[in-house]
């Protein structure tokens, strides 16, 4: 799990220290060719010419602090770093590098509720709970509210097996927010819903700001990330790109994307360093002027 300590009222809910993550993999690349006949691949191993070891440096150094009532949207390409980032602060992975602090236990949506599918939805509203700590008293007292979020009204009493993608999503996001968990990640659950489910997440996640916590929110859907953040982070290749404004950093990563579906890598390139230019000129800022969180630096 991420390492916990306690902080006064008004202190970050979240900080990464200078986290870095890399990972060991195999590859089968030797000679830049690898033949598809499996006799052949065999009488390579066979003479020893196996997978050799490749170190993926999944996130590059990184220090953030996150404040209370703050949500934070992440974005990026495919491999970019964003559900590496995510499982760090859950404590579902432990950092190569650098240390992670929180101020409660992170609740990450899919990770804490453990449902089955053979159960049917009230079932695993129940069994959810109960796996994050919630009493009897209090599941009966919240299921009616859990039901109501996730929109499964007429499917609740139905085995979650048959329910689609977006149905599961969204019951495991109606149950993750019904204990209320200080710091709350969501992880794509939120793309699969209806205008009325994002309403109602919306607000229950505004509900859990209020509540002195924290929101850390990854989604493809830009529309999304603007709607649901009050900041967001712009990460590619493992590195931290753009902190900021929803709005100025979804600006630009769009223009990024754009740039590179038309072969424009050189702009792209372009777009992102003035990104990164921005970012460090800003971290450096708290310690020109001796501006410092107390207990953390930048």
């Amino acid at each position: 799990m991420a390492e916990e300590t306690i902080f006064v009222e008004g202190s970050p809910c979240v900080v990464l220290d200078a986290v870095g993550k890399r990972f060991t993999v195999r590859s089968s690349e030797q000679s830049g060719w690898v033949s598809r006949n499996p006799l052949k691949r065999m009488a390579r191993r066979i003479v020893g010419r196996q997978a050799r070891a490749v170190t993926v440096q999944a996130l590059n150094l990184t220090s953030l602090v996150v404040e209370r009532g703050e949500s934070i949207g992440i974005i990026g390409r495919n491999g970019s770093g964003k559900s590496t980032m995510m499982k760090l602060i859950c404590g579902q992975q432990k950092p190569s590098a650098g240390a992670v602090y929180a101020s409660s236990t992170p609740i990450m949506l899919g990770v804490n509720a453990a449902l089955v599918p053979e159960l049917s939805g009230d079932q695993n509203i129940v069994l959810g709970c109960l796996a994050m700590g919630l009493e009897r008293a209090a599941i009966e007292a919240k299921f009616s509210e859990i039901v109501e979020l996730s929109g499964l009204e007429k499917s609740i009493h139905l085995p979650m097996k048959g329910y689609s993608s977006g149905m599961s999503s969204r019951l495991r996001f109606a149950i993750a927010a019904a204990v209320e968990p200080e710091i709350l990640l969501v992880d794509e659950a939120l793309n699969t819903g209806d205008a009325q489910f994002l309403d109602r997440s919306r607000m229950k996640m505004d509900e859990l700001r209020a509540n002195a916590g924290c929101v850390f929110i990854v989604s493809h859907s830009l529309e999304t990330i603007v709607d649901m953040s009050t900041r967001v982070l712009w990460l590619d290749y493992g590195d931290l790109v753009m902190d900021g404004d929803p709005q100025e950093v979804t600006a630009a990563y769009r223009q990024f994307t754009a740039h590179l579906s038309k072969g424009n890598n050189v702009s792209a390139q372009k777009i992102k360093d003035r990104a990164r230019e921005q970012l460090v000129t800003a971290q450096l800022m708290p310690r020109v002027t001796g501006r410092r969180k107390e207990g953390f630096t930048s």
